[in-house]
């Protein structure tokens, strides 16, 4: 099996799911491009822990709405994929010996960073699905570390998927429509981040929140671009980043897709 690329998905809002959209209709397309993975693992913006790591190992992962304030079909969606407790316990290991402890977690279900997009890139649900959690406080560096301890999955057959948002300050949200203008505080953010990312400049990404502009106010709190320095860790040092897509929603999420390999 080819060794699979490792990706950043910015899953904005969880209507993500039910609206159409130029970054819905690309998720549609996604999986289909990629060789089929033994396992997926999520390291999802909604799944935070304090200290170390923890890892699912649920063999029937339940479907989490977290969130509220949303339409009723949102929360009708089932995402009844499998999970993979031999892939996740294999996971554990590997950052075990790379130091960290991990807690096991047995009854983890799907929270809304991961069953979306898998819900659109593989709408059978027939691939084992598992997560990993990032780090409550801890830094950029910390999950490029966390990452780099799960290289070795690649060459599994396991797809490696962060899952985020390049940009998100909901508190910017006032109501505005799907295809609201883009103010140049994210426009600009989402732009170094690009710039940076394509020159592989790992120091300049990990120290964005002194150099990138308009950082704090693209994220208020870090936790959903953290899950990017996962992906990029997982893909190694030397990996170059593609930026696949870009689009933004409500003017205030940019929803950049990286492809690293």
């Amino acid at each position: 099996m080819s060794r699979l690329p490792t990706l950043f998905i910015s899953h904005g809002s969880p209507m993500l799911a039910v609206t159409d959209s130029p970054a819905r209709k690309f998720l549609q397309a996604l999986g289909q491009s990629l060789p089929r993975p033994r396992a997926i693992l999520m390291a999802s913006a909604h799944w935070e822990t304090m200290g170390s790591p923890a890892v699912s190992l649920s063999l029937n992962p339940e479907t989490i709405h977290d969130f509220g304030g949303f339409p009723a079909e949102l929360f009708a969606i089932e995402y009844p994929a499998p999970g993979s407790p031999e892939v996740a316990g294999q996971t554990a290991v590997l950052l075990e010996q790379a130091g960290y402890t991990v807690s096991r977690s047995p009854d983890r279900g799907l929270d809304h960073g991961a069953w979306v997009p898998m819900r659109l890139m593989y709408p059978e649900a027939d691939i084992p699905v598992f997560q990993l959690s990032v780090l409550r406080g801890a830094t950029p560096t910390d999950h490029e570390r966390l990452g780099s301890a799960l290289t070795a999955l690649r060459d599994a057959g396991v797809l490696i998927i962060g899952s985020g948002s390049m940009t998100h300050n909901l508190v910017e949200f006032r109501g505005q429509g799907i295809d609201a203008q883009v103010p140049s505080w994210v426009s600009d953010f989402d732009g170094w981040m690009l710039d940076m990312l394509r020159q592989n400049a790992r120091g300049a990404l990990r120290d964005y929140r002194r150099q990138a502009p308009f950082a704090e106010r693209n994220h208020p709190t870090e936790e959903h671009l953290l899950p990017l320095f996962v992906a990029m860790g997982a893909a190694g040092s030397d990996a170059v980043a593609d930026r696949v897509h870009t689009s933004y929603q409500y003017g205030i999420l940019a929803m950049d897709i990286y492809a690293f390999a």
